[in-house]
């Protein structure tokens, strides 16, 4: 008997440097911040926020996003290795997916153009500091 799931209840990244992660997906979503790391925090709070792994998890939609600074600074992703291919993000319209064209421009993120992916749905594709492959998912009309 299969397992009677109903929706997704988090997803972490794993990251190399907080600040710069961070301050890529403050200013690309802004998603509001669920729980984040204080490292001048008094040691009860730390204690309590173990799982944060001195990282940060962003509140949005119906879950929680994670990112986890525990790679090494060399490293960067791969979606040909084992695990993460891409997350998607919705967006309601196609003139959103406009406007995330202009916001990455305006923040300097290399990205794809809109990209026709099917009866119904577009994507625009880019990549986190860490080379993790995003996209933003909408109608095409």
């Amino acid at each position: 008997m299969p397992i009677a799931v109903t929706d997704y209840n988090h997803v972490r990244l794993t990251v190399s440097d907080i600040d710069r992660s961070r301050s890529f997906y403050d200013s690309v979503f802004g998603f509001d911040v669920a729980y984040a790391w204080d490292p001048d925090a008094d040691d009860e709070t730390k204690e309590a926020l173990w799982f944060l792994f001195g990282g940060v998890i962003y509140k949005f939609g119906g879950g929680l996003l994670g990112l986890r600074p525990v790679a090494p600074s060399d490293d960067t992703f791969a979606e040909d290795r084992c695990g993460l291919d891409h997350l998607s993000f919705t967006v309601d319209t196609r003139a959103a997916l406009e406007d995330a064209v202009k916001t990455l421009d305006e923040l300097g993120i290399a990205h794809e153009g809109i990209k026709d992916a099917g009866p119904g749905l577009s994507i625009l594709e880019f990549r986190d500091p860490d080379n993790i492959a995003l996209e933003l998912s909408g109608p095409d009309k």
